[in-house]
């Protein structure tokens, strides 16, 4: 059962769905995916037992909070990125808690497949998260976090509105760090 549906122009965004899971596992493994988001590209055995027991677990609760109208906190809410032409999953787009980053630390992130990338859809998709956790939930600011050479998630997330707050460093690696507060975010819905 879909509990949500965020349109967009060229694509939507749905709730992840157990006959997902190797279209998932598939975007998963192309390397134009995992250079960017490294640990990712696990065992199909690993992706199942993530994917089952604690993904699709964990977004139930999440629109459930949400349904009660109270504090999302810590969950994580992961939604697929659909191609409206012809329903395939290309990517997904999700928000949590990143514990690397200071106070209000939920993070915007996403992924797309190498077939579909360059057309706006990863910007769509964002910007229908953003929206989303903003019309719907209790968060006041959301972060990204782009490796210093990604440059097209870079350009995502200042197309999305996100502010630059400078460099941070997670795991060895360096990163572009961003914010962006609800009310800004409102303020330019507005206009």
């Amino acid at each position: 059962m879909c509990r949500i549906r965020i349109e967009c122009e060229d694509v939507y965004l749905r709730e992840f769905e157990a006959a997902d899971l190797e279209a998932f596992h598939s975007l998963t493994w192309q390397p134009e995916i995992y250079e960017y988001l490294p640990g990712w590209n696990v065992s199909l055995e690993q992706r199942t037992d993530w994917f089952m027991n604690y993904e699709l677990p964990e977004n139930a609760e999440f629109f459930q909070a949400v349904a009660d109208g109270r504090d999302v906190g810590e969950l994580r809410l992961r939604l697929a990125i659909i191609l409206r032409e012809t329903g395939e999953l290309i990517g997904w787009c999700c928000s949590g808690i990143k514990d690397e980053l200071p106070p209000q630390n939920r993070e915007v992130m996403y992924a797309i497949s190498r077939d579909h990338r360059g057309k706006g859809y990863t910007t769509q998709a964002a910007r229908g998260m953003i929206g989303y956790l903003f019309a719907h939930t209790n968060v006041q600011v959301l972060n990204a976090v782009a490796l210093l050479g990604n440059a097209a998630s870079n350009r995502v997330i200042r197309k999305c509105g996100f502010e630059g707050v400078g460099k941070i460093e997670i795991d060895g690696e360096a990163y572009k760090y961003y914010r962006l507060e609800k009310r800004d975010w409102l303020g330019r819905s507005d206009e």
